[in-house]
């Protein structure tokens, strides 16, 4: 769609706002497949299943407790990533998907193809 007084788009065609709705959700699939994976990995250590056959923990305590750690930062680093892609469906249900929340320019397709979920172009980023 293009502005009447300048020419320049401003928002993406149903077309284009499907091919990204199609990306989004392919992203969003693998990635609540990976944060049920480190969900499900979580409760096995939590309840003790990832011990040896012969009881014994399989790493010394401290190291257990640092992968622990690791599984539950990469856990909320994906459950923030799932609500991201989220929030950009919504973005194209509602029809300012695409467009720079900083600059209201059109983010380029190029980044949004890089990164789906993103509501800045690269020129508002690097101004911020």
């Amino acid at each position: 769609m293009k502005s009447s007084t300048t020419g320049e788009k401003v928002r993406y065609s149903e077309a284009e706002l499907k091919e990204f709705e199609e990306l989004l959700l392919a992203k969003l699939k693998e990635s609540k497949d990976k944060l049920s994976h480190l969900k499900q990995s979580m409760n096995r250590r939590a309840t003790g299943e990832d011990d040896n056959v012969n009881g014994m923990k399989s790493l010394e305590d401290g190291a257990d407790a640092l992968e622990k750690e690791q599984l539950n930062q990469l856990a909320a680093r994906t459950q923030k990533y799932v609500t991201q892609l989220e929030n950009a469906l919504v973005r194209i249900k509602n029809g300012t998907y695409g467009i720079c929340v900083s600059t209201g320019k059109l983010i380029p397709k190029e980044r949004l193809r890089a990164v789906p979920h993103t509501q800045y172009s690269i020129e508002a980023k690097k101004g911020s």
